[in-house]
């Protein structure tokens, strides 16, 4: 199900109760962009630490921002039964008297959504407002001073408009007399009763659908309204409105209820800074924090690679693929106690169409791939599949060793642990390139010339040594390059290649040398 600015407010309450009812809740995420490439060298690599790689993915998350949200809120009807609601949330950055926003839009990542059929109309007109902790702050603190700042240009064209319209009438009304300013939305509805109000001590305003009903009053008329619990421009109602989807977050925090995501760090990195808390420069701290807010995360790439691993599937490039797999039917084929996973009616839509890349779609298909892989390894722990237990409960138990392993991609680390010390990191053997008559060789260079063999990353070692990291063709790279007029390709050996051990060991040579020569010629005879 689709849901927008428009019809989200209404919406709230009944997603509060579901998420509330529920087993567990899938999410997954689209953005404006993956990786900035400002600065240079951002790109994820292998030789990232879980540390190195967070301060990257830090300055991306900065940079981007969300475009669409996908919930899947799976209920556990009876032992085995399970009723999804599926919602394909669309977000955009508030506008309500905050800073305004800035982001970066990344052109391979327009294109590809773009080729999945996203509509940018809905994600720019109809995006549901959101913000974290600090921006909230502020806002608080502007509605208590009274300084109001507006901060788009077409609202300040609309709020521009209103104020001619209504000092023009005003001159000539009589008390209790109203006018109505129209074709107002969204924010707009309550900056021109609140720069109305501020600027005009006779007036009185009340929303009316998508206008504005404004009233001529007497100050003592002015106060009594100002006091009444049903004023619509309550501080209470217009940091809810602005709020927008961190309501819905913030229902989600206080459910505890487990989390899961595919390939999830971007998506808990976004989560902490668009609707919690800016980025921390720790990453421990980050880790800290997302633990207290998600007490249980499960990342169904860190499941089914072990999966994949213990059983002779084929190989696969996404999730849908791994989906299309654990629902064939060579698959458990005679299992009645396999999870039944049945879409809500009002979110049917998945059961008839694929929809890849739709963050709905793709946070069903996370959640039903947690439920039948689950059930896999439940399968393999016990003699009889038939006699083994379903409920959630027992798969929560079968997954232990998988939660909180948040997968990491291209690392030292196999996956982060967000409730306790990620693992030491341990890179596949080094290859160490000596360039010979080839000046000036950069690093890019170096990709260049062995891209066509595999994707290695990187690093200068010194002035004509670069170092290859890879976790694959290793002997491949030694053999075809053993006769190379230039680059002669060795294994990497810290003694022997490390900078500053050839340093150490040049430095003791010449302190060795010295010592010797001073002791020759100390205890050479003297002459008489």
């Amino acid at each position: 199900m689709e849901v927008g600015a428009a019809g989200f407010q209404q919406r709230l309450r009944r997603l509060g109760g579901r998420v509330r009812r529920a087993a567990f809740l899938a999410l997954d995420m689209e953005f404006t962009g993956l990786h900035s490439t400002f600065p240079q060298n951002n790109q994820p690599s292998l030789f990232d630490s879980p540390a190195e790689r967070y301060l990257k993915a830090k300055q991306s998350v900065q940079r981007f921002t969300v475009t669409q949200l996908g919930l899947a809120i799976f209920s556990n009807e009876n032992s085995n039964k399970y009723m999804v609601h599926a919602y394909n949330f669309f977000l955009f950055p508030s506008t309500l008297g905050v800073t305004d926003v800035e982001f970066t839009l990344s052109a391979s990542s327009i294109q590809f959504l773009s080729r999945y059929g996203f509509d940018y109309n809905k994600f720019l007109k109809d995006g549901i407002p959101y913000m974290n902790e600090v921006q909230e702050k502020i806002l608080s603190q502007r509605l208590l001073a009274g300084s109001w700042k507006v901060s788009s240009a077409l609202d300040r064209d609309v709020l521009k408009k209103a104020i001619d319209e209504v000092t023009r009438w005003i001159a000539a009304a009589e008390e209790e007399e109203t006018m109505i300013l129209q074709d107002l939305s969204g924010n707009q509805m309550f900056e021109v009763q609140l720069v109305l109000r501020q600027a005009l001590q006779n007036v009185w305003t009340q929303p009316l659908g998508d206008k504005v009903i404004v009233k001529k009053v007497s100050p003592q008329h002015r106060r009594l309204l100002e006091n009444s619990p049903y004023d619509c421009c309550q501080k209470e109602l217009i940091l809810l409105s602005a709020r927008g989807f961190t309501n819905l977050f913030q229902t989600l925090v206080k459910a505890k209820k487990p989390l899961v995501g595919h390939n999830m760090l971007m998506d808990l990195m976004h989560l902490h800074d668009k609707f919690y808390k800016p980025l921390p420069e720790s990453y421990e701290e980050f880790k800290r924090n997302i633990h207290n807010l998600f007490p249980v995360l499960i990342d169904t790439k860190t499941v089914t690679k072990s999966i994949w691993k213990k059983c002779q599937f084929p190989r696969v490039f996404n999730l849908l693929e791994v989906y299309d797999i654990l629902c064939s039917s060579n698959l458990n084929p005679k299992d009645p106690t396999c999870p039944v996973i049945a879409l809500a009616s009002d979110c049917s839509k998945y059961a008839e169409k694929k929809s890849p890349h739709e963050a709905g779609y793709d946070a069903f298909l996370c959640g039903s791939v947690l439920l039948k892989s689950a059930h896999l390894l439940l399968c393999r722990s016990t003699e009889d599949a038939v006699e083994a237990d379903p409920s959630f409960s027992r798969y929560l138990a079968v997954l232990a060793e998988y939660l909180n392993k948040v997968n990491f991609i291209r690392g030292g680390v196999s996956s982060i642990n967000f409730s306790g010390e990620d693992a030491p990191c341990q890179h596949p053997p080094l290859l160490v390139v000596h360039v010979q008559g080839w000046p000036g060789l950069n690093e890019r260079q170096i990709y260049q010339e062995f891209k066509a063999l595999c994707r290695f990353d990187v690093r200068r070692l010194s002035k004509n040594q670069f170092i290859l990291l890879s976790n694959k063709f290793k002997q491949l790279v030694l053999r075809d390059y053993k006769h190379h007029p230039h680059l002669r390709i060795s294994v990497y050996r810290h003694w022997r290649h490390s900078p500053r051990v050839n340093c150490l060991l040049q430095v003791s040579g010449v302190v060795a040398l010295w010592s010797l020569l001073a002791f020759v010629l100390g205890g050479a005879p003297c002459c008489s």
